[in-house]
């Protein structure tokens, strides 16, 4: 077994972990760090996922970090890009040498006496054990082995291919299939255009419609801009210009639902043409953002469809036959591939199990502070990025506000940081979209409260003054110092 104490230790090097790594570096430049990772390379998710046309649904301008501007040119970066962008940030901040691959936390434990964290991990060559003052998961918020696999009665007898998303082989070669997606999420979205290339047809079978939106793939103005201005302030404006927009579609969707769906769809039938039946396909129930809208560049989505190549069918499952799938409706759709593209699953903390001073921590019975922490969990923050914006936003404030945390307890003389509420505060499920996979998760995700700093507003720019220019010492964090200190600093009172 091997054991290494530093100051700060991340879980997780992908898009979040990357991030940490460089505030600390800025921020806090006197702290060491490790970098702990349980796949083999940088990227996280954009290493995990290889399924064909992988790409990000939030625009790179702001998807990217604050500090590295994004010059690829893609408003939407494939999966390869991504992973390669976030790489290379570590080989040029430096990061890279502080990363340990191939290690995987599984336990965690907060003792007061020393102020420390332990946290356990199984390694290439067998256990290790890291001790560290502070603690940040960047390890995300779903299961990077299981996806979410509803039972479909008769899958068993399906002759051909069944295969997850997330389980998805580079090699898989689907030329010449028939292909049925099922989901109308973002992973469908992005798989259809892609495989109706190559595959004989690509359906997607959805239960309910989803909102689709056509975005350009090229922002002309982040490259008027590069043109004129040097490069990281052209990023700025670019990406200033990107959060606002963003923001003014979700506040649109929340003030005006009936006026922004009506605006979707009418983009929506200009690209299908009036004998497409919108309504049926593509008007969802709900109101635009209470579920995560799906982007489709220069409308690949929709040239799909039109091309014959690919279609849509909105209906039930009755079950999974020997040649396909038998939907309610008495239609039968031939398969010889079948994808599931039901979802994720959510995890906390990477799924691992934490301690604070020898008692197990039940997530659920804790509020979420500012996003970023737990309460009562003492110096550990966590990446939780937007939900209605880009990931990055938010793990850039996070971030900010782990180094100021950090900074502070070292001015006053503190060891710990540790969000408090009141006992008396009124608590409520941490319901951040109406999403299939917050549904399920329900019962494993912290609680909020009615107001900051306990409650998750998903916007950037209250969040953005709240986190970096907002007072540390703000009534909900409570600071001390180990047990330890403590007694050594009355002994040599007592012997004064």
């Amino acid at each position: 077994m091997t054991s290494t104490d530093i100051d700060v230790l991340i879980i997780g090097a992908g898009v979040s972990g990357i991030g940490m790594a460089y505030h600390l570096q800025e921020r806090c430049p006197g702290k060491t760090y490790r970098v702990i990772e349980a796949r083999d390379q940088i990227g996280g998710t954009w290493d995990l996922f290889r399924y064909p046309g992988i790409r990000s649904d939030s625009d790179m301008y702001t998807f990217g970090y604050a500090f590295k501007p994004w010059i690829d040119g893609k408003v939407f970066a494939d999966g390869p890009a991504i992973r390669n962008y976030v790489s290379e940030t570590a080989d040029s901040a430096g990061i890279a040498p502080h990363i340990r691959f191939g290690r995987k936390a599984t336990a965690a434990s907060w003792n007061s006496d020393t102020a420390r964290w332990t946290l356990q991990a199984d390694g290439p060559d067998g256990p290790e054990t890291y001790t560290a003052q502070f603690l940040f998961f960047a390890s995300g918020y779903y299961r990077y082995d299981k996806g979410y696999l509803p039972h479909f009665e008769g899958v068993e007898d399906f002759s051909g291919d069944f295969i997850h998303p997330q389980k998805w082989e580079e090699d898989y070669d689907y030329s010449g299939k028939k292909i049925v997606i099922i989901g109308s999420g973002a992973t469908a979205v992005t798989l259809l255009p892609s495989m109706a290339k190559k595959a004989e047809h690509v359906t997607m079978l959805q239960r309910s419609p989803t909102y689709i939106a056509g975005r350009p793939s090229v922002d002309r103005t982040a490259n008027f801009l590069r043109k004129i201005l040097p490069g990281k302030l052209a990023y700025t404006i670019t990406r200033t210009k990107n959060i606002l927009q963003t923001i003014l579609i979700y506040n649109l969707s929340q003030a005006f639902p009936d006026f922004v769906k009506k605006g979707i769809l009418k983009q929506t039938r200009a690209m299908l043409g009036d004998d497409y039946d919108v309504e049926k396909h593509f008007a969802p129930s709900y109101k635009p953002w209470d579920q995560r809208f799906c982007a489709a560049p220069d409308g690949d989505f929709f040239k799909a469809l039109r091309s014959g190549k690919a279609s849509v069918e909105t209906n039930q499952i009755e079950r999974i036959t020997k040649t396909g799938i038998q939907l309610k409706s008495g239609t039968h759709l031939d398969a010889d591939l079948i994808i599931p593209a039901t979802g994720l699953n959510l995890q906390f903390v990477g799924g691992m199990s934490v301690e604070v001073d020898g008692k197990p921590v039940n997530i659920p019975d804790h509020v979420v502070y500012r996003g970023m922490m737990v309460s009562d969990i003492p110096n550990m923050a966590m990446a939780f990025g937007y939900t209605n914006a880009s990931w990055t936003l938010k793990i850039d404030l996070t971030c900010e506000r782990f180094c100021r945390n950090i900074n502070y307890i070292n001015k006053i003389d503190a060891d710990y940081f540790v969000p408090v509420p009141d006992a008396d505060m009124p608590r409520e499920p941490l319901k951040l979209l109406d999403s299939g996979y917050f549904r399920r998760a329900a019962d494993i995700l912290p609680q909020q409260g009615p107001k900051t700093p306990w409650r998750v507003h998903n916007n950037y720019f209250a969040d953005m003054m709240a986190i970096r220019f907002g007072a540390i010492d703000d009534g909900a964090l409570q600071f001390g110092k180990a047990v330890s200190a403590k007694q050594e600093h009355a002994e040599l009172e007592a012997a004064e």
